[in-house]
């Protein structure tokens, strides 16, 4: 068996609580998973949400259709997943995604939803970028914000994985921002660009299988 100190240290940067599926997995794949949260998120209320005078409700993020299922007061007509990590979520809950877009991204969604799409909810996070909010002339329904995190500590990294812009924020503000990263999609990604981070990978699908697929061509990469 190789000797901890042999094997990759890479960091698993999400909230704390969502992180242990993809520690797994990274044993599995022979690194040493570090659990190092970046970010935390908070729920924004308690209230019941009524879908039923929706056509359409629109997810853009596991984080969102978890909270979304929290809240349901009864199944969506038709709900809309951002990405494959979106639509995942929504399954883990009972909501079976009735249209996932081939390019993940808002821009994505807005060119694969049917139209006119109806009355649409979308239902996301506290600031989230409003693309398709003022495209579909949607409601906005803020269900979580998420905290950048401020660790006082940073561990020994060999990769960082980023699953969200804001985490790469949080990552830029420590000492580890010079790490190379595997980004979990093209958002988190040109966010990690903009900041001057280094791009190991970008996952090709966007969700917990796309992530440890392209950390294992980075690590391949690296030799």
């Amino acid at each position: 068996m190789v000797g901890e100190s042999l094997r990759p240290r890479v960091a698993v940067t999400r909230a704390a609580g969502q992180a242990d599926e993809l520690a797994q997995r990274l044993e599995t794949v022979g690194c040493v998973p570090v659990l190092w949260p970046l970010i935390a998120i908070e729920p924004l209320g308690d209230e019941p949400v009524d879908p039923s005078g929706y056509d359409w409700v629109v997810v853009t993020s596991p984080n969102g259709a978890a909270e979304l299922a929290r809240r349901l007061t009864s199944p969506p007509q038709r709900v809309a997943a951002i990405g494959p990590g979106t639509a995942a979520a929504l399954r883990g809950h009972g909501i079976e995604p009735d249209l996932v877009p081939s390019d993940s991204t808002q821009e994505g969604l807005l060119a694969e939803l049917p139209r006119p799409a109806g009355r649409v909810l979308l239902a996301a996070a506290e600031g989230a970028r409003q693309l398709l909010a003022e495209e579909l002339v949607a409601d906005f329904l803020p269900l979580y914000r998420t905290v950048e995190l401020a660790p006082v500590e940073t561990p020994e990294l060999d990769l960082v994985l980023l699953a969200s812009p804001s985490a790469a924020r949080a990552l830029a503000r420590t000492k580890a921002r010079a790490v190379p990263v595997v980004a979990i999609g093209p958002q988190t990604a040109g966010a990690a660009r903009d900041l001057g981070l280094t791009i190991a990978a970008e996952a090709d699908s966007h969700d917990l299988d796309g992530l440890v697929a392209s950390l294992r061509r980075a690590l391949a990469a690296k030799g």
